[in-house]
C-alpha cells in the first residue's frame, strides 16, 4: 500500500488532468455511441442541423455567401491530405534532428488513429445525413467523424511534442488553445457543410481525445524512462 501511494504521489498533476481527459472522453464516445444506435439522437441531430439552414430552403446556409467557402476552407484542415502531409513533414524534422523516437510516437499516433477510424466507421456503419445536399465530398460512413477524429489526434499530439521543448507557460497554453481550436473549427464546419450529423462530430471529438491523451501518456513513459529527451 505505501509502494502504491507513493506512485500516486508521485505522478504530476498534467499527467492526472490526462488521465481523467483519457477516461472522461472514453466514457462520453460510449455514451454517444449507444444513444446514436438506439436512436435516441436523431431529433436533436435533425433540429441542429437543420438550424444552421434557412427555415424556407434548407438547401440555403445561413451567413454570408462567401460563409460556405470559409467552411470547406477550415474542413480542409481536418481532412486525410492536409494532415498527412503535415505528420510527415513533422516526422521528416524529427528524423533530422535525430529525434527517432519521437518520430515513432508521431507515426503510431497518427497512422493508429486512421486505422481505428475506418474500423469504429465500418463497425458502426452510420448513414451520412440525407436532410440536405452536401457542401463537400464525402466517401465513408458518418460515425464518427473521421475528420473531428483525425483532428484532435494530430493537432493535440503535435501540441504535446512542442509544449516539451516551450518551459513558457503561456506559449504551453497557447500550443494547446490552438490545437483544441482547430479541432473544434474542423468538427463544426463537418456539421455546418451537411456531411455529418452533430453526434458523429462530438464522438470524433472524444474519440481522438482519448488516443492523444493515451499517446501523452506513452511518450511521458518514454520520457521517464530515458527512452527520449
Amino acid at each position: 500500500m505505501q509502494r502504491l501511494l507513493t506512485w500516486f504521489g508521485r505522478r504530476e498533476l498534467a499527467f492526472w488532468i490526462v488521465l481523467l481527459l483519457l477516461s472522461g472522453s472514453m466514457w462520453l464516445f460510449m455514451e454517444v455511441a449507444d444513444e446514436v444506435m438506439e436512436g435516441e439522437t436523431q431529433a436533436i441531430d435533425e433540429r441542429i442541423l437543420l438550424s444552421l439552414r434557412h427555415a424556407d430552403n434548407p438547401e440555403e446556409l445561413l451567413g454570408p455567401p462567401w460563409l460556405e467557402q470559409v467552411g470547406q476552407d477550415i474542413t480542409a484542415l481536418g481532412g486525410n491530405t492536409v494532415l498527412t502531409l503535415l505528420s510527415v513533414w513533422v516526422m521528416i524534422f524529427l528524423l533530422l534532428i535525430h529525434k527517432r523516437k519521437l518520430a515513432l510516437v508521431v507515426l503510431l499516433a497518427t497512422g493508429g488513429a486512421l486505422l481505428a477510424s475506418f474500423m469504429l466507421k465500418s463497425g458502426f456503419d452510420r448513414a451520412r445525413p440525407d436532410l440536405v445536399t452536401h457542401a463537400t465530398m464525402v466517401y465513408t460512413s458518418s460515425f464518427p467523424s473521421g475528420h473531428s477524429m483525425m483532428s484532435a489526434v494530430t493537432y493535440l499530439t503535435l501540441a504535446a511534442l512542442l509544449t516539451r521543448v516551450q518551459p513558457a507557460l503561456r506559449l504551453k497554453a497557447y500550443l494547446l488553445i490552438l490545437a483544441i481550436l482547430l479541432t473544434l473549427l474542423v468538427g463544426i464546419s463537418r456539421v455546418y457543410l451537411g456531411v455529418h450529423w452533430p453526434t458523429d462530430v462530438l464522438a470524433g471529438w472524444t474519440a481522438g481525445a482519448s488516443w492523444a491523451a493515451l499517446c501523452w501518456i506513452v511518450m511521458r513513459w518514454m520520457q521517464r524512462r530515458g527512452q527520449v529527451e
